[in-house]
């Protein structure tokens, strides 16, 4: 732990925590066979800059996040009892494995294929809800969180609680790709709306895909509830300019900024 990171900033129940999502880190590394960059290494230095977790996607090919980074990561975690692992990807692939074996703080379910480029879009109810249930249950009896990658759909939480799950991850691409456009301001409020109707139904709030600097503050400015933002693509790029440190502790600059009192 970081001597230098106050215990209350990893403790915040009403500001929304940073996970960082390290496969980007893991892509770069795997271009080459020497071990670095080193994945677990800079997940540290992302918890001693301030991160509250660590999110990864290990996928079925180990394009980027492999199987022996899962495990390792896992133990690095279990000297930060304070941050949370989150581990996501498509329960009808490799994800549940992980899940038996490591039950870590909380699994988000991911509907991807296996070729997939990236994530893409969120699950559907009342289709998907027979064949999700029983791997809610499972990973719920073993004491893992559940959360459902989910579009901004108000009418889709209901039945997504009606799972068994506690949390859903807002998928966020469409709101950065609208931000700072004409139609930004509709679609910043359809994510409003449906963050509201997940609150309703007694879920709690994650988000992320390609929410950035740019964009963060003014999401969890009007979005309420937020607990949790896992943001990767976007923060390793800004830390290759940065530097992680000084990247980690932006995101958390415009965090704060999103729950700052006005002058």
């Amino acid at each position: 732990m970081n001597p230098l990171v106050a215990p209350e900033a990893h403790a915040r129940p009403h500001r929304t925590a940073l996970s960082v999502n390290v496969n980007k880190i893991a892509l770069l590394r795997n271009t080459r066979h020497i071990g670095i960059p080193d994945v677990v290494k800079l997940s540290r230095q992302a918890l001693e800059a301030g991160a509250q977790g660590i999110t990864v996607h290990p996928r079925p090919d180990a394009r980027h996040i492999r199987t022996q980074d899962v495990h390792d990561l896992h133990a690095l975690m279990q000297q930060w009892p304070e941050a949370e692992y989150n581990i996501e990807g498509n329960p009808f692939h490799n994800l549940m494995g992980f899940v038996r074996a490591l039950r870590p703080h909380q699994v988000t379910f991911v509907p991807d294929s296996e070729d997939q480029f990236t994530s893409d879009h969120g699950w559907r109810f009342p289709e998907d809800a027979a064949r999700l249930q029983p791997l809610i249950d499972e990973a719920r009896a073993l004491g893992v969180r559940v959360s459902l990658f989910m579009d901004p759909l108000p009418d889709q939480m209901a039945a997504a609680r009606a799972t068994g799950a506690e949390r859903v991850e807002l998928y966020t691409e469409a709101y950065a790709s609208a931000h700072g456009t004409p139609q930004g301001a509709a679609m910043l409020a359809r994510y409003t709306a449906a963050a509201e109707a997940a609150l309703a139904a007694g879920l709690e709030i994650n988000a992320g895909h390609d929410l950035n600097r740019d964009n963060l503050t003014e999401f969890l400015r009007a979005v309420p509830g937020v607990l949790e933002v896992s943001i990767g693509h976007a923060l390793i790029a800004d830390a290759l300019e940065l530097g992680l440190t000084e990247t980690i502790r932006d995101y958390q600059r415009c965090i704060q900024n999103a729950f700052a009192r006005p002058a």
